[in-house]
């Protein structure tokens, strides 16, 4: 071979490499931006279903155990549901009895619903009760009207005597969940002498839906609470307490920043594993899947940009940093309880640390070690529960009935 056209074949080989390392790039350009859309548009829309991602190796019905595959959500210490075949069947799963390292045994309290010994998939969930008949014998089944129209909420008076109480929760469940998650308030709340309201907001699956059907991650709900808000204070409340759980608490705050007539009555918050930083939070789940780093943020590009309705279904774009309370912490002027895990696993703690080192003349941060997303009552319920009802008995001595809440 001549030493031309060696270079010359040389310079081809470099050539088509270049070439084709072009289109590599190119082409992990374009799935990069589709799966940015893809996870924008799962963000915002609501699940018909939740996925089931618990393996059922087995089930013994007499003996009550149920084993399955080992993952840090069937290690969690405490009483769960255990949801399965696709939310066609519910049980009730207790402490764990045995782990061999690949699975998990636990104690089988209950089959609600549903073939357990059939099933071979389920999820865990914090969601013990299925209805307030469970944790109370006095409750009303009572309507918020929301700006869309009749929303379906539980009531459930404090005391014994069913004679109510002027110091209302109202309790705000999270993204993908129902009233049912803050049943495990009730007795706490009530016990510590406040009527608790759950109430259900638009997309939720029993609120009304907006348009769009898409969640604004608390730039849209907030009006919902303000409705019930309302409604609390038709029916007797002085003093309002609002309790956010997950996207709830998102949406709790932008209710306080947002609404006067929240803040004439508000005299303080409670957040249950809240999601502050929503930036944070999709940086967080992109790199759960192995995506890169910049992922959330493109993700939170996305959403916030007038041009992708179409992309994502939103009908207004939801600017994610318009969201982000910390920026406004000095606009709060109540306390706040703030509870969150470590291994919170879904949403990352880091938004609460912040929240929380904003306003230390506010919120009393509560930090759990080992449980997992909004699953703080399951793990420890006594520390959680003495924890909301202590913080209510003293918001309810330090605020005088007949003064407006401060900062109103």
């Amino acid at each position: 071979m001549s030493r031309g056209r060696g270079t010359a074949t040389v310079l081809g080989v470099v050539g088509v490499v270049a070439i084709g390392t072009a289109v590599f790039a190119a082409i992990g350009a374009i799935l990069t931006a589709v799966l940015t859309v893809v996870f924008a548009r799962r963000v915002v829309t609501p699940e018909p279903a939740r996925r089931d991602d618990v393996h059922i190796v087995s089930a013994d019905i007499q003996r009550g155990e149920v084993r399955l595959a080992a993952s840090d959500e069937t290690r969690m210490r405490g009483t769960y549901g255990l949801w399965f075949d696709r939310d066609a069947g519910h049980a009730r799963v207790g402490e764990v009895l045995r782990e061999d390292g690949r699975t998990v045994t636990r104690r089988l309290e209950s089959v609600d619903f549903g073939r357990l010994d059939r099933a071979r998939s389920g999820r865990m969930s914090g969601w013990v009760h299925l209805g307030p008949w469970e944790v109370t014998g006095d409750y009303d089944d009572v309507v918020v009207a929301t700006p869309l129209g009749p929303a379906p909420a539980w009531l459930v008076p404090a005391g014994s005597d069913g004679g109510g109480s002027s110091d209302w929760v109202i309790q705000v469940h999270g993204r993908g969940a129902k009233r049912h998650e803050g049943l495990r308030a009730v007795a706490p709340v009530r016990d510590a002498g406040w009527t608790n309201l759950l109430i259900s907001f638009r997309n939720d699956g029993e609120a009304p839906a907006s348009t769009d059907r898409r969640y604004g991650l608390g730039g849209t709900e907030w009006a919902d609470v303000v409705a019930a808000v309302g409604f609390a204070r038709e029916h007797g409340a002085e003093r309002i307490v609002l309790m956010g759980w997950s996207m709830g608490g998102a949406i709790s705050l932008q209710a306080v920043l947002r609404s006067e007539e929240v803040r004439e009555v508000l005299v303080g918050v409670i957040l249950e594993s809240p999601a502050i930083d929503w930036v944070d939070i999709l940086r967080f789940q992109g790199r759960a899947m192995g995506l890169p780093g910049g992922f959330g943020s493109a993700v939170a590009h996305v959403l916030g940009e007038p041009w992708s309705g179409g992309l994502t279904g939103l009908a207004a774009p939801v600017d994610v940093t318009d969201l982000d309370p910390v920026a406004r912490a000095d606009e709060f002027s109540v306390p706040m309880l703030l509870m969150h895990s470590i291994d919170d696993g879904f949403v990352p703690i880091d938004g609460s640390r912040r929240l929380a080192e904003a306003r230390p003349d506010l919120i009393e941060f509560e930090v759990f070690d080992g449980a997992r997303h909004t699953k703080l009552a399951n793990h420890d319920p006594e520390r959680w529960s003495e924890l909301i009802g202590s913080w209510l008995r003293r918001i309810a001595a330090a605020t005088p009935e007949s003064a407006p809440a401060a900062g109103a």
